[in-house]
């Protein structure tokens, strides 16, 4: 997520550690990260696994222009500033929505379904398509790939905060995540091909700061103006940082691209974008239209054989848009795991998590948003932590530890809340999802990039943004999904004697029953947010089992201690 801001922030407190070994192995991972090969920086940090996915030349016959490299100091500030600007308004609208779900419901009068079609049609689009886009912009070059990304998000946000109805926001929003899909690929890049390496640290770093705040400032500033205003003004941010950013990167970007004497890997792009959106699809209407449903298992049976085809088509391509010969790496399998079980859990939570603080509590977005930060706050403290405890207990147990953390912490939210129960019945499982989560995605995020050689940096990074994404994806469709079909299943036995009017309002979502109650028709509230909790407690179990069936795969495919390729056949441990 790219997701979270507090997973940015994780990630990037992670990289600072006391202890020899650790600084030993930061010392290996960065000449990972900013070390050269045939002239090309190769990035791979834990943070900037938002982006990279360039082809190495050993491997795809490829090679970066050397002209990229930029001397002027003033035209550096110009393309880090286009650079950042472009990257925080794709952060930002990855989470800006969830405040204003309440809002979305009763303006469009969209059921809970609808609302979270529009929440993660953006992800959807975004995971679906990064990595093929991605290859895209080395291939075309990355300038005119930004320049259009740049266009169309900014006329999607425009769009969405335009949109008369929710299937014309729904379409703004999958066009965003296309959008988003060329940006995020492409900044990064156009950082690490202009900057000299003697900068090039400091640049990723105010990159990598960017992303770490991006969603938290989205959030916080979502709640804001969604209280103070309409939540159509959150659209307004993400369309000015385009148009600042446009300009520079007009200018100040130089024209790069990685020269292939290999084709382009199109059915291999085509077949991974069919396998993520059928096996989304699956997840997110089974629970509404029912696991054996035409649709879901049209969707089913697309998203298999895309996978299936994507696998087939790659293992034979010369220039696959991924190996998955790497995925036999059980490290590097245990990591990816991992890291998309946590961005499950994160995003698919916080969709969760603002209803219940907005619908059930009656909070307004800001201090919504607000209740969120402990959360984070203990994410980042407990990444902080993750590698020395890894030292002790080894990788492996350390991950493990910190995926059965989180699962408590869901297991807690799905049996400590209940219609009548406030802030404190919350905060015990935010504070071990929050602590596990921490504990688990640096560690994670390493097992990746640790698990390769140097001259494969470019795809760790790539695997690292398809788990993210991902992940993100399926937790939102999944836990979303489950708490829409609870509330619908429970609301009608409680709506015995409720005027029809009343009743109709009710069954599309708890935002409609909470707006259509007047002061006679308060049972009709107190039914909503008893069938919210109940659909709510659905979505944790299953998201704890979820965690459960992950958590014993990287235990059983993990590696027991931390470890890191120089890339010259040698260890780290």
């Amino acid at each position: 997520m790219p997701t979270s801001g507090a997973s940015g922030v994780i990630e990037a407190s992670a990289r600072v550690v006391p202890s020899e070994a650790a600084r030993t192995r930061t010392e290996h991972l960065r000449k990972l990260t900013y070390g050269q090969s045939h002239g090309e920086p190769t990035l791979s940090s834990p943070e900037a696994s938002l982006t990279a996915n360039l082809p190495h030349p050993r491997r795809s016959g490829s090679s970066t222009t050397a002209e990229a490299l930029v001397s002027d100091p003033r035209q550096r500030r110009s393309i880090l500033v286009a650079m950042c600007a472009a990257l925080l308004a794709v952060v930002a609208s990855v989470t800006g929505l969830n405040v204003a779900q309440p809002d979305l419901a009763s303006d469009f009068d969209a059921s809970q379904g609808t609302v979270l079609w529009i929440m993660n049609g953006y992800v959807l689009t975004l995971a679906a398509l990064l990595l093929p886009l991605g290859a895209v912009g080395d291939r075309q070059g990355r300038k005119p790939v930004l320049l259009v990304g740049l266009a169309v998000f900014g006329v999607a946000s425009a769009g969405a905060g335009l949109a008369p109805s929710a299937g014309l926001m729904l379409a703004a929003r999958l066009l965003g995540g296309v959008g988003a899909a060329m940006i995020m690929p492409v900044t990064l890049a156009v950082i690490t091909s202009t900057f000299p390496a003697q900068e090039r640290v400091r640049a990723i770093g105010v990159w990598t700061g960017v992303a770490g705040v991006g969603a938290v400032l989205g959030m916080l500033l979502s709640g804001v103006l969604v209280d103070a205003a309409s939540w159509r003004f959150l659209f307004v941010f993400p369309v000015v940082l385009v148009l600042f950013a446009f300009a520079p990167a007009w200018h100040s970007v130089p024209s790069s691209r990685a020269h292939s004497k290999r084709p382009f890997d199109l059915i291999g792009s085509l077949t991974s974008v069919l396998g993520v959106v059928g096996i989304v699809l699956f997840l997110h209407e089974g629970p509404e239209r029912g696991w054996w449903a035409v649709g879901t298992t049209i969707s089913l049976a697309c998203g298999i054989l895309g996978t299936a085809g994507f696998v087939v088509w790659d293992l034979r391509h010369p220039a696959p848009l991924l190996d998955m010969r790497l995925f036999r790496n059980g490290r590097l399998a245990s990591g990816s795991v991992a890291l998309a079980a946590v961005f499950a859990v994160h995003a698919g939570s916080a969709v969760l998590l603002f209803p219940f603080f907005q619908n059930v509590l009656g909070w307004s977005g800001v201090l919504s948003a607000v209740a969120l930060l402990p959360m984070a706050g203990l994410m980042a403290i407990a990444s902080g932590l993750s590698t020395r405890l890894a030292e002790r207990i080894g990788s492996r147990a350390t991950m493990t530890t910190g995926l059965i953390v989180t699962g408590t912490g869901l297991v807690l939210l799905a049996t400590s809340v209940s219609a009548d129960s406030g802030y404190l019945a919350v905060l015990p499982g935010m504070v071990a999802a929050g602590s596990g989560m921490g504990v688990s995605m640096p560690l994670a995020t390493e097992s990746i990039t640790g698990a390769l050689p140097q001259d494969q940096q470019g795809v760790a990074s790539a695997l690292n943004d398809i788990a993210r994404e991902i992940g993100a994806a399926v937790g939102i469709a999944l836990l979303g999904a489950l708490l829409s079909a609870g509330y619908r299943s429970n609301i009608g036995s409680r709506l015995d004697g409720v005027p029809t009017a009343a009743a109709e309002a009710a069954r599309k979502g708890i935002a409609q029953a909470i707006a259509s109650a007047g002061e006679r028709e308060q049972a009709v509230a107190r039914a909503a947010r008893e069938s919210f909790v109940a659909g709510w407690q659905s979505a944790m179990w299953a998201g704890a089992s979820l965690v459960a069936v992950l958590t014993a795969f990287v235990f059983m495919r993990g590696t027991k201690n931390l470890e890191t390729h120089t890339g010259y056949g040698e260890r780290v441990a």
